[in-house]
């Protein structure tokens, strides 16, 4: 097996990835294209609702063990496409269709990377790969599910597209559901509680205020009031206004601290976060994966866009082909060129990490 006959049959499967549907939660199809890569390969995998993993052959679990994950699923196209999103059209260049940059380039990558190295002995790192499912959902079903059931994992490589630089830190995200009260009245009374009078000094407040600390990676937290919600009829003041806040999290605080601050100091009558698990993530720049990276000419850099990582506990680096701004757009592509310059770069980055 050489590079070049991987980079042919990771391209191959990317274009059967395309044509197969597998939106979040809906991935079965897609599972069973990436079981016939391993089973031809000859590699033990297994198959954990629609989550597809293997550990490298020589496997020993008194050494320190490496993640490989990046997801199959992906978001719905959107109404703006001019192409055919289920179809794997390549044109100067470019393999167009849906999940092609987000993330399928990273995946088969991957998958061709781990394939390189599964039958290599006296690794320095176990090397487990995990394609998941319903990444675009943050869903109950993906890679959060799988932690129990893989091997430990001390670091990992997650493949988002980064351009193949080296995402040091991800932000965090908190949703936060928030009640602005009043008194409910007839709008032909006096009524000097109006719910939504009240709102804008509490939008007023969410707007001015700031989070103390800020990350060296990913700058300072984002607080984003991004929904608002009240009443029901033109002759009712409502009792209460809703609003929803999106607080994208720098790797200098927890979810739960940021969940305290809010809770203790907002103006909001109540404010209750959905979740606390997507945490913001990061991997010290001393790490052999980082100064590797960096020696091989890669960039460094804080992405303020969420991924898997966010259910990660363990030191990890986004890295992969394609570009970040690219997905979820209409027309979605990759260039080819990058999916093999992605395999390249892995390869050549953990032969000097693992080897």
């Amino acid at each position: 097996m050489t590079e070049v006959e991987l980079k042919n049959d990771a391209i191959n499967l990317l274009k059967q990835l395309i044509e197969t549907q597998s939106f979040s939660s809906e991935e079965d199809q897609t599972a069973l294209l990436i079981e016939d890569w391993f089973k031809r390969y000859n590699i033990d995998c297994k198959r954990t609702q629609n989550n597809v993993w293997a550990v490298n052959k020589y496997f020993d679990e008194s050494k320190p063990t490496l993640l490989l994950n990046s997801h199959h699923d992906t978001v719905k196209p959107n109404s703006a496409y001019t192409k055919d999103p289920f179809k794997a059209i390549v044109e100067d260049g470019k393999l167009y269709g849906l999940g092609s940059n987000d993330a399928g380039g990273c995946l088969v990558s991957l998958i061709a990377t781990f394939t390189y190295f599964y039958s290599t002995e006296d690794l320095k790192y176990n090397l487990v790969i995990v394609a998941s499912a319903e990444e675009e959902s943050s869903g109950p079903n993906g890679l959060n599910s799988m932690l129990p059931i893989i091997p430990k994992i001390d670091v990992a490589i997650v493949g988002e597209p980064t351009l193949m630089n080296l995402a040091v830190a991800e932000k965090g995200l908190v949703v936060f559901d928030a009640v602005v009260a009043g008194t409910p009245s007839h709008a032909a009374h006096p009524n000097d509680n109006n719910s939504i009078y009240n709102t804008i000094e509490v939008l007023q407040w969410f707007k001015d205020f700031k989070f103390e600390k800020t990350s060296e990676a990913l700058g300072d937290v984002k607080l984003t009031v991004t929904q608002v919600n009240a009443g029901s009829q033109h002759n009712v003041v409502p009792g209460h206004v809703d609003l929803v806040i999106d607080v994208r999290v720098n790797d200098a605080y927890s979810n739960a601290e940021i969940a305290e601050i809010l809770q203790t100091q907002s103006p909001c009558t109540s404010i209750k976060p959905r979740s606390l698990r997507l945490n913001s993530s990061c991997i010290p720049v001393e790490h052999p994966l980082v100064q590797e990276g960096v020696a091989m000419g890669r960039t460094t850099y804080g992405s303020p866009t969420l991924s898997d990582q966010a259910v990660l506990s363990c030191p990890s680096l986004k890295l992969g082909p394609g570009d970040s701004t690219r997905s979820h757009s209409a027309d979605e592509f990759i260039y080819l060129n990058e999916i093999e310059e992605g395999i390249d770069i892995y390869i050549e980055l953990l032969n000097r990490v693992i080897v």
